[in-house]
């Protein structure tokens, strides 16, 4: 039985199938997919680790998808290294407090990141200008940094390598964000631990 809620759920649904078919079709993107998956693996495999940043919905993406490598995703092995910046509020707070908000991710990143390491930082507008601060420490300390963004790209775009989902509405971006974060993670598991 339909009611008056039935063909807006319809709708969001169908909405977000459009924007996955879009990425499923576009074999560049594919290929940036499978380039990402390969810089996590030889990043790992080097000793060096995973760090993501993002702000609200993208924050919750980055520690999401950071969980899903030092826990598991899609059966037990052992962790690999990552992080989500921002994640230790009082370091957020001294860092906001003193350097302003602009430097929360690139203080930590400066402090953190080493040669080998991968970044990558998560936007939907690709204009947040606290993941551009530290996409310029990301280049200035040599850290491989790949962007995971809509379809303008917005400054993240002239700063580094982009993944950029074909849609300027955040919701469609932030869901096809989170399924490349999986699609990542289960590439990554089943290159380092294959069953």
């Amino acid at each position: 039985m339909s009611t008056p809620w039935t063909e807006r759920i319809r709708a969001e649904i169908e909405a977000s199938m459009r924007v996955k078919s879009a990425i499923l079709r576009d074999f560049t993107l594919i290929g940036q997919i499978e380039s990402l998956a390969s810089d996590c693996v030889a990043s790992l495999k080097g000793g060096g680790k995973i760090l993501f940043a993002g702000n609200g919905g993208s924050f919750a993406d980055a520690q999401h998808l950071s969980a899903e490598f030092t826990a598991r995703l899609c059966y037990d092995r052992a962790p690999v290294a990552s992080m989500a910046l921002g994640t230790n509020s009082s370091a957020i707070s001294a860092i906001g407090n003193d350097y302003g908000y602009e430097q929360v991710f690139a203080r930590e990143l400066d402090a953190l990141a080493r040669e080998g390491d991968l970044f990558i930082p998560i936007t939907t507008s690709g204009n947040s200008p606290n993941i551009l601060a530290a996409v310029e420490v990301a280049r200035r300390r040599d850290v491989t940094c790949v962007g995971l963004t809509g379809q303008a790209g917005g400054k993240l775009y002239t700063l580094c390598d982009c993944i950029r989902v074909p849609s300027s509405e955040t919701t469609r971006i932030q869901e096809s964000h989170i399924m490349i974060g999986h699609i990542l993670c289960a590439l990554v598991e089943r290159t380092l631990f294959p069953r």
